[in-house]
């Protein structure tokens, strides 16, 4: 019974969350595109929304981008530079940083969409939701340091990018090799896989339209001027920036 929850929780399951993650936003994007959004409340309560917003996305993106790169790299090819041993070690200083300055962050946030009347009737179940799943999965996510702490071996490491790098390829690794893994690692998996699966149907999908196209493009101000310009005569135009 054991074996068949794992091969199911572990290699069923991870296809499942990408198909819906993947197909979801597709679907959504084509049929729903007025709900394409952030639904921002920052008129309301700004101070606690900038310092959590600004907080929890430089903490989420850093331990997304170190999950990705450290689950993913092939051992083969970053032991070329650094020891499984090492790098693990590097793993846990860096996500303890991150994994706090995110934990404040979202903290604020829920807080926030908790306890405040006014944002709190702006926000949907799914708000609520993500949320909450988001500062569990942290939770977790900060518990497995300790555990991380006793594993100086990087076998445990090794037996999660494994099986992470076997799902990508679709050449999934045998879920037993999971077993034996403390139970705190085994959720944030599962855990982790679920938002995936919500993705499509949350307001993360405004993570697909962050406006990075705008890093390279001119900027334009607007200049006043006393004599007017042009048949309108407004006294006022717009200049591409320097």
């Amino acid at each position: 019974m054991r074996d068949t929850i794992f091969h199911i929780l572990f290699v069923w399951y991870p296809y499942v969350c990408i198909s819906s993650f993947v197909f979801g936003s597709l679907i959504r994007f084509d049929r729903e595109q007025y709900t394409w959004k952030a639904s921002s409340s920052q008129l309301l309560r700004k101070r606690q929304l900038f310092w959590g917003s600004n907080l929890f996305h430089f903490g989420i993106l850093f331990l997304f981008f170190g999950h990705t790169i450290g689950l993913l790299t092939p051992t083969s090819l970053y032991t070329l530079v650094i020891s499984v041993q090492n790098k693990q070690l590097l793993a846990i200083i860096a996500g303890s940083i991150a994994g706090i300055i995110c934990f404040i962050g979202l903290t604020l946030l829920l807080h926030r969409r908790l306890f405040d009347a006014r944002v709190r009737q702006t926000s949907t179940y799914m708000d609520l939701a993500i949320l909450i799943i988001l500062w569990v999965q942290l939770c977790l996510g900060i518990l497995t340091l300790p555990f991380s702490l006793h594993h100086t071996d990087g076998e445990a490491m090794l037996r999660l990018s494994h099986w992470a790098q076997g799902i990508v390829t679709v050449q999934p690794v045998d879920a037993m090799t999971l077993q034996g893994l403390e139970w705190p690692y085994l959720v944030h998996l599962v855990l982790g896989m679920t938002v995936f699966l919500l993705f499509p149907f949350s307001r993360l999908v405004h993570i697909w339209s962050a406006p990075v196209w705008y890093l390279g493009r001119k900027g334009y101000q607007v200049v006043r001027t006393r004599r007017p310009l042009g048949q309108a005569g407004t006294g006022s135009y717009t200049q591409p920036a320097e």
